[in-house]
């Protein structure tokens, strides 16, 4: 198991993009050197390929409950 972050998958689905499966399967190797399987790779360059960029969070605020006796009250 690993876990891309966003520039990592933006630079595997630009060389997937712009040359192909070997160039998408090479950027993940690089990436990720302990992948020594060709086809593991090019597998995985085809599925983060295949991904859409994250969608941007909005920041998380305190976010405080009410407390069931204010929800009752209100």
């Amino acid at each position: 198991m690993f876990m891309v972050d966003e520039p990592t998958a933006e630079a595997i689905r630009r060389a997937y993009e712009d040359g192909g499966e070997l160039a998408g399967a090479v950027e993940f190797k690089r990436n990720f050197p302990l992948i020594s399987d060709n086809a593991k790779a090019r597998e995985c360059a085809r599925i983060i390929a295949g991904w859409s960029p994250a969608a941007e969070q909005p920041p998380a605020g305190p976010g405080r409950r009410r407390s069931k006796a204010a929800r009752s009250a209100a």
